[in-house]
């Protein structure tokens, strides 16, 4: 590969001729600008100059290798022309710093709302207002939370539970907990090492975590630091060129992944408007997993940003192809009906998750623990239940290990968590996760041992009472951690007069 002189790449700043260094190469990247998911604004505001602090964070190491063809690579930067650039640091930079010295020690962290706390304070504001952000009013992101509290225990008495356990098994797969990692995307918007922190942790605890489509770090990076044998499930957003759907699902299969869940819920991302009013795709640029299709306004934040190749012609026509193409597990993320959870039976999936996205997607949907008992309703009229070949997941809200039995109860095969995990290497890192299982740990000893459970398959229906679950009003005692954390949604800004 040819040396670039530094001075060369700087004439190549406009729309015209647009030149980028990311990681000390050299891309010709004038043609992509219309196809840049996140615009062309973005890829123009470093034209001519080095990228690679704003590419960072958001894109995996190869995507620019993956989507740029090769004849777009330029060549290596001249070391020898690099003018070292002393970069100030900002007052918010400094504050963010000074706010991560004082944070509280990991050993004062004792539930997973104090990991949300101090990410809220620690990340940048635009990483916060993109993890933290759900649709339209926010209602179900709030209600995903309400439905547990609506759920109350009936404890059994007099058992012997000296010894409880509450390891399991999900998918085929032997798990410390009955949960596993929930996808989320962008994790190095939050922390330097992103997904891997999850990764790194779950390896070593024994706990599974799911590969999101949209990681920042590559999809090999991350397998490449698990543990050997480590089991790992993928998630999927379908891209509307199957091939390029068909390479990662075939890729993801050899590489080990024991299933696949694909998103079913987002045809379309939601409109985030916490996300959108930060403007930072303008800011920030986006991810590049998967082709992606037209520009992007730039009031539509990271997450519409990164959804142009979603393909919104899936359908259930799709499935024949996707178990024609791997033999791994195939679940239906994102399913809410009983209907829907019969067609995918029928179809020959392996299992479906209760999910409405984190409350990211249609607002006012029903949390998944609340769908949870017309599903398993409808699934047992086909045949004798639990059936060991159809599992059910339920995801979104859970905070706590007895959140995750109450599910256990109601139906649910396991539990995913996301935001939870999240907030924990946001905070503290790998370390944070590590933390976070835990506190979870803590939790189910005690639960268990007070619910008279000595293991997961003595979890019954009648253990809980789900009466009050469908009646959406404040019956309940206030949820006041979650509430101090809950960052309200806000009006369109005045600006400051100049008069």
């Amino acid at each position: 590969m040819s040396l670039v002189p530094t001075a060369t790449v700087s004439e190549h700043n406009s729309r015209d001729s647009c030149w980028i260094i990311v990681h000390s190469k050299v891309y010709d990247v004038t043609e992509f600008l219309d196809e840049h998911p996140g615009g062309s604004r973005i890829i123009l505001k470093y034209a001519g100059g080095d990228a690679t602090e704003a590419y960072e964070p958001i894109h995996p190491p190869n995507a620019i290798l993956d989507n740029l063809p090769i004849e777009k690579h330029i060549g290596a930067i001249d070391p020898n022309t690099v003018v070292a650039v002393v970069k100030e640091v900002t007052e918010e930079e400094k504050q963010r710093q000074a706010v991560l010295a004082s944070r509280p020690p990991i050993d004062e962290i004792i539930n997973l709302h104090d990991f949300e706390a101090v990410a809220k304070k620690v990340l940048p504001a635009k990483a916060w207002a993109y993890y933290s952000s759900a649709s339209d009013d926010e209602i179900t992101i709030r209600e995903n939370r309400a439905a547990f509290q609506r759920v109350w225990f009936r404890p059994r008495i007099l058992r012997d539970v000296s010894v409880v356990d509450w390891s399991h098994t999900i998918l085929g797969c032997k798990s410390s907990f009955p949960v596993y990692i929930s996808a989320t995307a962008l994790g190095k918007l939050g922390h330097p090492d992103g997904e891997l922190n999850l990764t790194r942790a779950a390896g070593k605890h024994n706990v599974i975590q799911m590969i999101p489509t949209l990681a920042s770090c590559s999809f090999d990076e991350i397998i490449d630091a698990a543990l050997p044998g480590q089991p790992l499930f993928v998630q999927l957003y379908v891209n509307r060129d199957r091939e390029i759907t068909k390479k990662y699902v075939q890729h993801a299969e050899k590489r080990g992944v024991k299933a696949l869940f694909i998103t079913v819920d987002a045809p379309q991302l939601g409109r985030r408007e916490k996300d959108m009013r930060m403007k930072a795709v303008d800011d920030n640029g986006t991810a590049k997993v998967q082709d992606g299709q037209s520009d992007v306004r730039r009031d539509q934040g990271v997450s519409r940003a990164i959804s142009s190749f979603i393909d919104p012609s899936l359908s259930w026509k799709d499935i024949p192809w996707f178990r024609s193409i791997t033999n791994m597990h195939i679940i239906l993320k994102g399913v809410s009906t009983p209907e829907d959870a019969i067609l995918a039976y029928e179809s020959g999936c392996q299992g479906i998750v209760l999910s409405n996205h984190g409350g990211r997607q249609l607002d006012t949907a029903r949390s998944g623990l609340e769908n949870l008992i017309d599903i398993v309703a409808a699934l047992k009229t086909k045949g004798p239940w639990p059936n060991p070949n159809f599992s059910i997941f339920v995801d979104g809200g859970v905070r706590r290990a007895s959140d995750v039995l109450k599910a256990l109860a109601l139906g649910a095969s396991a539990v995913g968590i996301g935001r939870g995990f999240l907030y924990a290497f946001c905070s503290y890192g790998q370390e944070g996760v590590e933390r976070s299982f835990q506190i979870l740990r803590e939790e189910f000893e005690m639960n268990m041992r007070l619910l008279g459970a000595r293991s997961i398959s003595e979890l019954k229906p009648e253990m809980v009472d789900a009466s009050a679950l469908s009646a959406h009003v404040g019956v309940t005692p206030t949820d006041n951690l979650y509430n101090n954390t809950y960052q309200h949604l806000s009006t369109a800004a005045f600006r400051e007069s100049k008069l």
